[in-house]
């Protein structure tokens, strides 16, 4: 009889594990099945989100590539993602194929530490054109843009600085204070003379957005608006000149990526509702999809000017049969080799023989090389 009982015991524990297998086997069925679901979702969310994105269809990396790199250079290019970012002056027009690009940065995403770096490239920066009919032509580089749009204001930065830029992005006031308006503001130290400024550009600016603001009562700490911290990012006339103003840019910037990565998923929706349709990009869907969802890994690294040694000086500008003042490389080569070690950690890099023409190039018209004058 005890050994009866004892198989019996066996058998109710053996049901017994086996009702909780298949429990614990359906639970299992069903969190596969809410994932699978909510990746669904969230791709079909992401994907129609991407659709209001202005797509450049008619830009084609192969007529921006960079031919002249090595394949060492090209090596170490391809571990990190470069993307080229114009902001447009274009109330004229209101267009993203032309305008000059008041805003000229680099955006440069380690593909491993998802680090992201900023360099701005001033705007008056005396630099090789590369679409003009005259080929020798040289200008300031916010011209490139104007003259070709995005195809030559790639090629100007791939050429100059030997980069293979492949992706742009192209955006203009209205869409910076959108976004910083829906992100609550940002919150930037002002001077007394930042602000006298910063209130002049506000009433242009307020007419292009068709935003309203304050003026500002003077220095302080201050939690600006969108109008308020575009016309911030336009100011050129304090000491430091345009070298400040890309600065000045470059902290909008951190502050609007600071508030964005803490935001609620709510607030990202409105931002990608709002700003999508306002922004131009070469970025194809898959492309964009990719990086929305590294998004919330990506971290804020150094940003810098470039170029790093530099004097003013009023330059000839031979196809435009004018002067002006312009922002001179001390030299372009030694300039790019800054560059490339800021960006990619290649401290040996050396530049290609068509750099380097380019640098004795703009040290001939200018006079203006390492040395000095």
């Amino acid at each position: 009889m005890a050994n009866k009982k004892s198989g019996q015991g066996r058998s109710a524990a053996a049901r017994k594990a086996m009702r909780a297998k298949r429990r614990r086997r359906k639970i299992l069925l069903v969190c596969v099945e809410f994932l699978i679901l909510g990746g669904a979702l969230l791709w079909i969310w992401t994907n129609a989100k991407m659709d209001k994105i202005n797509t450049d269809k008619s830009f084609q990396a192969k007529d921006v590539k960079n031919e002249e790199l090595s394949k060492e250079t090209k090596d170490v290019l391809g571990q990190y993602t470069t993307i080229a970012l114009f902001g447009l002056d274009n109330r004229e027009n209101s267009s993203y194929s032309s305008g000059n690009s008041d805003v000229i940065m680099m955006a440069r995403i380690d593909k491993d530490t998802k680090e992201v770096r900023l360099v701005s490239v001033y705007r008056d920066t005396f630099l090789k054109m590369t679409d003009l009919d005259n080929t020798e032509a040289y200008s300031k580089a916010n011209a490139a843009y104007a003259v070709g749009g995005p195809e030559q204001a790639v090629r100007m930065l791939n050429t100059n600085l030997d980069l293979d830029i492949q992706e742009y992005v192209s955006f203009d006031f209205s869409a910076v204070a959108e976004a910083v308006d829906i992100l609550g503001g940002v919150e930037i130290e002002i001077t007394e003379e930042e602000c006298v400024h910063l209130n002049n550009y506000c009433i242009e600016t307020s007419k292009v957005t068709g935003k309203s603001y304050d003026p500002l009562p003077g220095g302080g700490t201050y939690n600006l608006n969108g109008v308020q911290a575009v016309s911030y990012g336009r100011i050129r006339y304090t000491a430091g000149d345009d070298f400040k103003r890309t600065e000045r840019q470059r902290l909008v910037v951190n502050k609007m990526v600071e508030k964005a990565l803490k935001s609620d998923i709510g607030t990202i929706n409105d931002l990608i509702d709002a700003v999508f349709p306002q922004i131009k990009t070469s970025l194809g869907k898959t492309e964009l999809i990719a990086m929305a969802m590294d998004a919330f890994h990506y971290k804020l690294g150094e940003s810098r000017g470039f170029p790093f040694d530099l004097r003013n000086k009023v330059v000839s500008i031979s196809y435009q049969k004018s002067n002006a003042d312009c922002v001179i490389p001390k030299d372009l080569s030694s300039n790019v080799k800054q560059l490339h070690d800021f960006l990619y950690g290649t401290t040996s890099y050396t530049v290609t023989d068509s750099v380097q023409g380019i640098s004795d190039e703009i040290a001939y018209r200018t006079g203006v090389s390492a040395g000095g004058e």
